[in-house]
């Protein structure tokens, strides 16, 4: 009987503890009717190895997104990030601070000097020294300097860097984005715009990574879930020609402005297209 006794008081401390051990786990609650683990394991489609023997023919160019236009408010918003979705640059800023991607001098396009992310700050962060007035007698005034921190809201265009290429090994022509440069407007102590200020250099495929792992607001269905590296493996976004590859290495808008640069753009655009088409008739 005595044991008995001490079977069921050793059997009522152990379910005890286990009824106080369950009751002190807190399940946090589902946000959907599955679990997101497409996004989170997802890797970029890697590369097809190409042979410079087979490159038959290639061009350079260079394009400017503007996130302002309606196709492109996925680069831009959310604002905050929220339901996992970011925008693009505070992806970019996010894994420029974690160390995932490298950033270059906006100097050049080559990705010769390297940045660390205390340096890219320091570059981001405006300081501005304005005159204010004092609330109190003789009301003198007295300059004062404004630091005000780097918004990725401020940044509202992008510049890439592509190579456009046919390959004759597997007869097909390709377009490979090799760098993306976040481009904010450059103002002056009044707040006028004077122009655009570049602010670094990414190399595109080592960042292709972690764009495969950000995931991109899909307006037409939340169940396909996009990424950044899907939107330009897809190329499913609006993007104007600024550069071309040449001798002069200039701009379209130093030798064309207005409709006249718009329409520039479009022909080069056009060649592009054109080039592939010839390959295959002729």
């Amino acid at each position: 009987m005595k044991k008995l006794i001490a079977i069921v008081s050793f059997l009522s401390v152990i379910i005890g503890g286990i009824t106080i051990t369950n009751a002190q786990v807190v399940n946090t609650p589902r946000d959907g009717v599955y679990d997101k683990i497409n996004v989170v394991d997802k890797r970029p489609i890697p590369y097809v190895y190409v042979r410079e023997a087979d490159v038959i023919w290639s061009q350079r160019v260079w394009r400017v997104i503007d996130m302002r236009e309606r196709v492109n408010q996925p680069f831009y918003y959310p604002e905050v990030p929220q339901n996992g979705w970011r925008s693009l640059t505070t992806v970019i800023m996010d894994a420029l601070k974690e160390g995932q991607i490298t950033a270059y001098d906006a100097a050049t396009d080559e990705f010769l000097v390297p940045l660390t992310y205390e340096e890219i700050i320091g570059r981001l962060e405006r300081v501005q020294t304005v005159s204010l007035q004092r609330n109190y007698p003789p009301y003198d005034y007295y300059d004062t300097i404004i630091q005000t921190q780097f918004n990725p809201m401020d940044v509202k265009r992008f510049r890439i860097k592509e190579d456009w290429f046919f390959d004759k090994q597997r007869s097909m022509m390709e377009v490979r984005v090799l760098g993306i440069c976040p481009v904010r407007d450059n103002l002056d102590e009044s707040g006028n715009i004077r122009g655009d200020e570049t602010l670094f250099w990414i190399y595109y495929p080592e960042a292709r990574e972690t764009f495969a792992k950000a995931e991109v607001f899909n307006p037409n269905n939340s169940t396909q879930k996009l990424t950044y590296d899907d939107v330009f493996w897809k190329r499913t976004f609006h993007s104007t020609i600024y550069k071309e590859s040449n001798r002069f290495d200039r701009r379209i808008s130093e030798y064309a402005t207005g409709i006249d640069a718009l329409l520039e753009s479009d022909r080069i655009s056009r060649k592009l297209h054109q080039y592939e088409h010839d390959f295959w008739e002729f």
